[in-house]
Parts: C-alpha cells; sequence; structure tokens
C-alpha cells in the first residue's frame, strides 16, 4: 500500500464512511436525559397542582374562589377560612381524635409486624411456611371486604363509638409483616448466631441487634401505615356514631355535607382539607431519607 492511500484513508476515519460521528454519540444520551426529565417534570406538576391549588385556595375569600378567570395566587392573603371552620367545628378535638388513633395504629404495627417479621424469617417453627402463606393470602384480600366482619366483632365485643374500635382491627396489618420479613432476611444468620453463642436471648437479639439493622423499613412502613390511618375515612364513619369520636376526615365530611354548616363555603372546605394533608406532610419531610432508603433496599426478591 503506498503513502499516499494511506494518507487519504486515515484523516476520514468511520464517520466518513457512514457512521455516526463522536459529537452524535455524545448528544443523544443528552437529549435523552433532558426529554427523561421533561416528562417527569410534567408528571410531578400534574400530581402537584391540585394540592397547591388546594393549599392556596384555603387562604383565599370566597369571592375570590368564584373568580372567573380563576387565579393561583391569593390576591389578599386571609385566615378567615380557618377561623370559621374552627368556629364550625370542634377542630382540636377531631385533630386529637386522628392523631391518636393514627400514632397508636403506628406504634403497634411498628412492635407487631415487626416481631412477627422477625419469626418467619430468622426463627425455625412447626407452621411457619403456613403462616407465611396466610400472610400471603391477606394480602389479596380488599380491604373493604372486611368491613362487615369487622363491624360484627367490634359490635359483640361493646367496642362501638370507642376509640378501641378505630385501633385493633389494624394494629398488625399482612403488609407490614411481609415488608418487614422480607428485610429483616438480609441479615446475616452469622450476625444472629454470634449474639446466641455469647449467650443473648432472642428479645435481647430482636431489640438490640435486628431493630436497629432495619430503620429503613421501620420508617417506610410507620409513613404507610400513618398516611393510611390518618386518611382513613370508611372505617371510622362505620365504627363510630358519637360525633367525639369523630376523626378529621369523617368531621369534615359530615360538615360538607351540611347545608347547615358548610353553607357553601368553598374556602372553608379547602382550610379543613389543608388540615388534614398537613401532618402527613410534616411526618414524611421528617422520615424521607429512612423512607428512600427502606424503598431502595427492601430486599424484596
Amino acid at each position: 500500500m503506498s503513502t499516499t492511500e494511506i494518507r487519504t484513508e486515515a484523516p476520514g476515519g468511520p464517520s466518513e464512511a457512514g457512521g455516526p460521528a463522536p459529537r452524535d454519540r455524545r448528544s443523544r444520551p443528552r437529549a435523552r436525559k433532558v426529554l427523561t426529565y421533561t416528562l417527569l417534570s410534567l408528571g410531578m406538576l400534574v400530581m402537584v397542582a391540585p394540592f397547591l391549588w388546594m393549599a392556596l385556595s384555603a387562604f383565599k375569600t370566597d369571592r375570590e374562589l368564584g373568580a372567573s378567570p380563576p387565579a393561583w395566587i391569593p390576591s389578599e392573603w386571609t385566615l378567615a377560612n380557618f377561623r370559621k371552620l374552627i368556629e364550625l367545628l370542634d377542630i382540636p378535638q377531631y385533630f386529637f381524635n386522628s392523631l391518636l388513633v393514627a400514632v397508636v395504629v403506628t406504634a403497634c404495627n411498628l412492635l407487631f409486624c415487626s416481631m412477627l417479621g422477625y419469626a418467619l424469617a430468622k426463627l425455625n417453627f412447626i407452621g411457619k411456611r403456613p403462616v407465611f402463606a396466610l400472610v400471603l393470602g391477606a394480602l389479596m384480600v380488599p380491604g373493604n371486604l372486611m368491613l362487615l366482619p369487622m363491624f360484627v366483632m367490634m359490635s359483640k365485643m361493646r367496642l362501638i363509638d370507642s376509640y378501641a374500635a378505630l385501633v385493633l382491627p389494624f394494629a398488625a396489618g399482612a403488609f407490614g409483616v411481609f415488608l418487614m420479613r422480607q428485610f429483616m432476611s438480609s441479615i446475616p444468620d452469622e450476625l444472629l448466631e454470634a449474639a446466641r453463642i455469647d449467650g443473648a436471648r432472642e428479645w435481647f437479639i430482636f431489640w438490640r441487634i435486628v431493630l436497629p439493622l432495619v430503620k429503613p423499613a421501620l420508617a417506610t412502613l410507620a409513613i404507610f401505615v400513618f398516611l393510611g390511618s390518618w386518611n382513613n375515612f370508611l372505617w371510622p364513619l362505620v365504627a363510630t356514631n358519637d360525633p367525639d369520636k369523630y376523626t378529621l376526615p369523617v368531621a369534615l365530611a359530615t360538615f360538607a355535607i351540611d347545608p347547615t354548616k358548610a353553607n357553601g363555603s368553598n374556602g372553608v372546605l379547602m382550610a379543613g382539607a389543608f388540615l388534614v394533608v398537613l401532618p402527613v406532610l410534616l411526618v414524611f419531610v421528617v422520615l424521607q431519607r429512612y423512607f428512600t432508603q427502606g424503598i431502595a433496599t427492601a430486599g424484596l426478591k
């Protein structure tokens, strides 16, 4: 091959032969990333827009809420909706009821689900597999299907119109047991065997060794359970007839359909909805780091 032929082939390389240029190869991942972030941002706006509208509407006057075209940002910020809501409803009592039920249900789930999850993951006992199969089967049962059996049970125990009726049916859940079992399965057995050789009992191993290692899963479970219990509407509506035992969602629903109270005031309803959502947001912000870590390392195989 002559020197002239080598010179004519070298500068062109693969790009002159019809292949993609290096700059084109670098621009494709960048364009794909821009498109991905754009779609995710649009999806986030679609999901966040209703909440932002509700939060901003809670500080608007009724006249501004009925204005056309509607305005997102209030021209005149006011707390009149919250003051009127507190005057018409016993918000501190309903808030206390919701908070008490949600905290107790969350604490019970963290304790009982982690205990059963530890037993299914790290202990050997007769009937272990049937118990786990029962947990998986319970995950497939719709929650609304259990309303009638729960109501009959609470009625026979004479617990209707009590805090116990709001807490006991949800003191432990199949999802929590499954989540804790799967997460605890990733803990090395050698670590627990070393503790047993040193003379540690099972309760000490569970409380002082296992639970500190599963904090992300506990935080994840706490957020899910607290959110579900705080927003639970159907069961508190069925299990309580006494207005003093109403939770906040039930109280707001009865307030919204009562023409003598609501009187068509959308601003007051928006203020009530904002009060319902606010505690959930605070819990999520506090436990966000553990929640993200728990989702990433939950060990769901």
